[in-house]
């Protein structure tokens, strides 16, 4: 319930041009994806899932994707519009910064990644109405830390790149190894992250795609 009632301010935060707003946002989403983690951990080893905790705990989970990875691509993509606070008019270029040149995110991805999901949910729905229980897979699981990781170095790159424009950092070398760094880590869970979200949905259709469509 405590990551419901934070994603709309993990949403909101990173669009207000402010570096403490955005290291904010950063935080919250790392607070909200550590607990996540927790809290699944502590209901499976007490023994103390329950109805309401199924029901939540993947709301939540798809309520914060939206959340993260909405933000994310129009941050990413209309960066222009977007200048920090107390910055001469300039851009604060808010794309993924590697050594092989700036990395935005495609609206495939986005589409992709939220139309897995969609899916997996209708699909769990009507698997679960027929006595068939779905459960989480290797990949899966994967996918979802990929996800965090993702999400985290973009929301961290909001942050810094905010922060070193106000402090005029953008042509230091040892600035630039920061922002390559998390450019790379962000770039690298992305691609890992789509393919797993590929590959997981291959997997769950391998498996229980037949059941399910003599059952529709």
């Amino acid at each position: 319930m405590g990551r419901i009632a934070l994603t709309p301010l993990i949403a909101w935060l990173p669009f207000t041009t402010s570096s403490s707003a955005r290291l904010i946002a950063f935080l919250l989403f790392t607070i909200a994806a550590v607990t996540d983690y927790w809290d699944g951990h502590l209901a499976r080893s007490r023994n103390l899932v329950t109805d309401l905790g199924r029901l939540l705990d993947p709301l939540a989970d798809k309520l914060l994707l939206v959340a993260t990875l909405i933000p994310m691509y129009w941050l990413q993509k209309h960066y222009t519009l977007l200048v920090p606070e107390g910055t001469m008019p300039q851009p604060t270029p808010l794309l993924f910064q590697t050594p092989l040149g700036a990395v935005s995110l495609p609206l495939w991805i986005v589409v992709v990644v939220l139309g897995r999901e969609a899916f997996m949910t209708v699909f769990r729905q009507i698997a679960a109405r027929r006595g068939i229980v779905i459960a989480a897979i290797g990949p899966a699981k994967w996918k979802t830390t990929f996800q965090s990781i993702w999400l985290g170095a973009a929301y961290l790159w909001f942050f810094a790149a905010t922060f070193a424009a106000r402090q005029g950092w953008e042509g230091d070398s040892a600035w630039r190894g920061v922002a390559y760094f998390i450019g790379v880590v962000g770039v690298t869970s992305m691609v890992g992250a789509v393919v797993l979200t590929l590959w997981s949905l291959w997997l769950y259709l391998q498996r229980y795609g037949r059941q399910v469509a003599r059952l529709v």
